[in-house]
């Protein structure tokens, strides 16, 4: 085989294989007589790849595309060269076709194929069929990354020279006229994101020697949510059998508490299970990072004893460079800043993702959210970029984007096209990119005309969706309390139109005239801004009572703080009555509140209308999760699936564009306006990152006001106005 680059697959590969997910291995013999200065060769894979040079990882991709976008590596394999015989080798994780048998963000096409180019020789493939990967739950499982790994398995001896791999067959060559499009090699991209990080961690062993005919069992605490790959390494105990189950906390009788009480609790997740092959040493090394704070160890020997010299992980992630640091007044503050950094960080993948524990699936709302808190602590727009473009690509013919993408499944959620304009307006307002906005606003204006073809009479969005699994759509919200019957949507959905989805496309078109405006095309702005009237007003129309609250749907008794905090972010409230509306609800919590996935939206309300200092009683839903010894911020309170969902990082924005308030004033921060909303606190001080450079401000609170001090290099404090709350 030259030099050139060509997509490989195994020759052994049948029919039965393509039915279930299959690990296979690709293995390459490179002799080396000097040491280049860099050895760079071009990668990819359907649909996982992990490349080792002489046993050492040394990069896993591809970054997540889909069936209209693939994507390639070119990592340099010099630093892992050794002179003599170098062994090049490629685990490729491959899915079936049918959706319910595989991750639900990996796209995969019939053959398990790697593309490899700036190698010369044979390569030789093993297809590992005593791996299995196992479905996590009965219903609904996005991840299938799990496995059960049978008796004689193949250790790493593969991966290093003096390996015999004779008996594996030569990979053949695909033919680039067979290939799928997305998948020929002059339609292949190059990654967009960099490599995520790594950081190497070990566990301390509270026992090593295991006796024949014996189970042992014993529990690792990582100290805090970590996603890792993970690394055993052990000696004899042939035919032992040993579970990992990874959980996020201990819970009791299903519920969640003290997520440390080991006492009263138990701990609960998703497992491997490997059995040993009882060489002199060998390894287990599951081939996807996993999600976890504890590590239950069950060991159950068989005739021989085992011996169990290591567990390590290898933390990963995006490799976020957070630079934004804000002091205030409040230390309780400094821990909830702690808890949502982290939950970033495990929520930036190839992809944002949702939770890392269930489904690693990039959604819109999420996004929109962790986004922003990037912005706003790094002023990193790489990984944002490619978020855009693939919910982009998901469009449907109808207009909406799927809710969550990449994704092999239809995920539709109607309202969460609209965050994705806000999405794109946020990228304008901190970068201003003309073009990134000519590009999507085709994409905005096809999901704002779905909403408009889908009005009632009375000038209303209508009943676009529903409960999860009865409609075809579903009009998710927020995991409030009073709407968890009816999966997260308001219960006046049963009867009729919501009007948090007319909310919503009424939000979409105001920014979609902003990012019309901002390329000049006055004309769509108009549009917009003529369509966003006429919703304004018949939400005031059908959807207010008696007493000035705007209600859960039209001519509906039920009203929600969420109606009243986009009614006020939307203006179909005045300022005054979004005031007055938002200290009613605020008081009296038998109104539905609003949750984690939505106090971001409530303190923008909150901010608009004077009233901030009410946003530090629901910081105490982030003082709790952290007595409960939370070390990410959760998904919900009264939905507590997941202990780590990123729509809860929000102190991330807060601290430093709302209390700090440093934000743009203009697109493209061309101009910075700094706002500070003191609220409860005395005094606050910080540096905040913008794609400009870094304004520090400090400001304390006087019996004369707020005294505010501003630094910067010289032309940020030419661009900077200051505004009092």
């Amino acid at each position: 085989m030259s030099t050139s680059a060509f997509w490989l697959t195994a020759r052994d590969f049948n029919d039965t294989d393509r039915q279930q997910p299959r690990l296979v291995y690709y293995r390459h013999s490179i002799y080396m007589e000097s040491l280049p200065a860099s050895f760079p060769i071009v990668i990819s894979a359907v649909c996982r790849y992990k490349l080792f040079v002489n046993g050492k990882l040394v990069s896993f991709g591809p970054s997540k595309g889909d069936d209209k976008v693939w994507f390639t590596d070119e990592p340099d394999l010099a630093p892992c060269l050794v002179s003599g015989e170098n062994i090049i080798a490629v685990q490729v994780l491959h899915y079936p076709d049918s959706t319910s048998a595989g991750n639900h963000s990996m796209f995969r096409f019939p053959e398990p194929c790697l593309y490899i180019g700036g190698l010369s020789g044979i390569i030789r493939t093993h297809i590992c069929r005593d791996i299995q990967f196992i479905q996590e739950e009965a219903g609904f499982a996005p991840l299938w990354i799990h496995e059960h790994v049978a008796g004689g398995h193949l250790s790493s001896a593969w991966m290093m020279p003096g390996y015999n791999d004779s008996a594996w067959p030569e990979a053949c060559i695909m033919e680039n006229s067979g290939m799928p499009k997305v998948l020929k090699p002059e339609c292949l991209i190059p990654r967009t994101i960099p490599f995520m990080e790594r950081i190497q961690h070990t566990f301390a062993l509270p026992c090593s020697e295991f006796a024949a005919g014996s189970t042992h069992t014993f529990v690792l605490d990582a100290g805090e949510e970590m996603c890792a790959f993970m690394r055993l390494s052990f000696s004899g105990g042939k035919g032992s059998t040993v579970q990992l189950l990874y959980s996020e906390c201990y819970t009791h009788d299903g519920k969640k508490g003290n997520r440390l009480d080991a006492l009263h609790g138990e701990l609960a997740g998703y497992s491997d299970v490997f059995t040993v092959s009882g060489s002199e040493s060998d390894l287990y090394c599951p081939f996807w990072f996993r999600t976890f704070r504890f590590i239950q160890v069950t060991i159950q020997t068989a005739d021989e004893p085992f011996r169990l010299t290591g567990i390590d992980y290898e933390e990963t992630g995006y490799p976020l460079k957070a630079l934004t640091q804000v002091k205030t007044s409040d230390p309780s503050l400094e821990r909830i800043w702690d808890i949502s950094m982290r939950t970033l960080r495990r929520c930036m993948h190839d992809t944002y993702v949702d939770c890392p524990y269930y489904e690693q699936l990039q959604y819109v709302m999420d996004t929109r959210a962790e986004i922003l808190y990037t912005y706003a602590v790094s002023a990193d727009d790489r990984l944002a970029r490619k978020a855009m473009d693939d919910f982009a690509r998901s469009q449907r013919p109808d207009g909406l984007l799927n809710a969550s993408y990449p994704n092999v499944t239809e995920n539709v959620i109607p309202g969460f096209s609209m965050y994705y304009i806000l999405m794109v307006h946020d990228h304008m307002m901190y970068f201003g990119d003309r073009a990134l906005v000519q590009r999507y606003l085709p994409v905005i204006d096809r999901s704002l005309s779905f909403f408009d073809r889908n009005l009632t009479p009375e000038g209303l969005v209508g009943s676009v969706g529903g409960i999860n699994g009865e409609a075809p759509f579903w009009s998710f919200i927020d995991w409030t309390d009073a709407w968890l019957p009816t999966t997260g949507m308001p219960p006046a959905g049963l009867a009729g139109p919501i009007t948090m989805e007319s909310l919503l496309y009424l939000l979409g078109l105001q920014k979609a005239a902003e990012l019309a405006a901002f390329t000049d095309d006055a004309e769509t702005a108009a549009r917009y801004l003529t369509r966003a009237d006429a919703i304004r007003a018949a939400v005031r129309r059908h959807c207010m009572n008696t007493d000035g609250f705007i209600t859960d749907g039209p001519h509906n008794a039920q009203y929600s703080q969420h109606c009243q905090v986009f009614g006020t972010l939307t203006g179909v409230l005045t300022k005054e009555e979004g005031r007055q509306r938002l200290i009613e609800t605020i008081r009296d919590k038998s109104i539905p509140q609003c949750t984690v996935a939505m106090c971001f939206y409530l303190f923008r309300a909150l901010e608009m209308t004077g009233l901030y200092e009410y946003t530090d009683q629901y910081l105490n839903i982030w003082r709790r999760m952290i007595d409960n010894g939370c070390t990410t911020t959760i998904e919900s309170e009264g939905y507590s699936r997941s202990e780590c969902h990123a729509w809860g990082a929000l102190i991330l924005y807060e601290l430093p564009s709302a209390v700090l308030g440093v934000h743009p004033g203009a697109p493209g921060y061309s101009t910075i306006e700094v706002c500070p909303n003191p609220g409860v606190l005395r005094y606050a001080s910080g540096s905040v990152r913008t794609p400009n450079g870094p304004v520090q401000v400090a400001w304390t609170l006087t019996e004369n006001g707020l005294k505010i001090h501003i630094d910067g290099d010289p032309d940020i404090k030419r661009r900077i106005s200051i505004k009092t709350a």
